[in-house]
């Protein structure tokens, strides 16, 4: 399987799970869909992170950089969806502020850099690159969010992604001032 189909799947599973979630009333199902989410989307973005994108950060640099970003940006929404009581007024506007900012990031994925992708890598590559991710994110999901997610509110596992992405000094130039040592 591509890893753009693989990813574009996963893509559904979450909005579908999100809009689920912002209709739910009792307490019991928000926390299972929400704990289904977070184990799905920590596992996603680590494939994301770990695979997809150092593959092709040649094919568009910026386009990455600025995934990365969105995917600190989904991970905090995320943090606070979660640190949120289920029977709270301030659960289902967290819950649809998340779904926007994933289906932005989403849109800009299979609009703009799928397509690039699909155009530069031949299809033997996007097969085993699609391989790798699989089984990684299968891996993932039995780690769950608490292993793959920092706990803490300044750092995300996309900065953590980045940082090993350009080397021991990747975090400190992405943080700038702001770097957690």
């Amino acid at each position: 399987m591509k890893p753009t189909t693989l990813l574009k799947q996963q893509h559904r599973k979450v909005i579908a799970a999100l809009k689920k979630l912002e209709k739910s009333k009792a307490s019991g199902t928000r926390t299972a869909l929400l704990d289904e989410i977070s184990n799905d989307l920590a596992a996603h973005m680590a494939i994301e992170q770990e695979i997809f994108y150092p593959a092709i950060v040649d094919l568009d640099e910026d386009l990455i950089l600025e995934g990365f970003e969105e995917h600190s940006l989904g991970e905090l929404a995320l943090k606070r969806l979660r640190a949120t009581e289920p029977g709270s007024e301030a659960f289902r506007p967290r819950a649809v502020a998340l779904r926007e900012l994933l289906e932005h990031h989403i849109e800009e994925e299979e609009e703009e850099l799928f397509p690039n992708v699909e155009k530069q890598l031949d299809d033997d590559e996007l097969e085993a690159l699609g391989a790798r991710m699989r089984v990684r994110f299968e891996e993932a999901v039995e780690q769950g969010f608490e292993q793959l997610v920092p706990d803490a509110m300044t750092q995300t596992s996309a900065d953590v992604a980045k940082s090993n992405l350009e080397g021991p000094e990747g975090l400190e130039r992405y943080l700038g001032d702001a770097a957690v040592h």
